[in-house]
């Protein structure tokens, strides 16, 4: 069974939901507690929203997917780096042959 969403968060993720909740959900507390603008806090919060959408999503099977599109989230990576490699990564697996599936007998 794949470890839940919360699970695979960071640290650094964990930390900052937990201090979220901490400031009842004031951005404004947050960015005061951080440091750094409001701007700045709304842009962590969307993109870790993001990356918990992709890691609970039952729809994307593959790892390989799902950490691609956490990084994307994440902004670690572009769209076009993520197609590209999601485009190369599929052409890969269409190269190697189903070891499941058996010939007509």
């Amino acid at each position: 069974m794949a470890a839940s969403w919360l699970e695979q968060l960071s640290d650094e993720d964990v930390s900052f939901i937990k201090r979220f909740v901490v400031a009842s959900g004031s951005l404004k507390e947050l960015a005061k507690a951080y440091g750094i603008s409001y701007p700045t806090v709304r842009l962590r919060l969307d993109r870790l929203i993001e990356k918990i959408k992709v890691l609970d999503s039952q729809e994307i099977v593959s790892e390989f997917e799902r950490t691609l599109r956490a990084r994307y989230a994440e902004g670690k990576i572009d769209m076009e780096t993520l197609n590209a490699l999601l485009t190369a990564h599929q052409k890969e697996l269409d190269k190697q042959p189903d070891s499941g599936r058996r010939g007509p007998s």
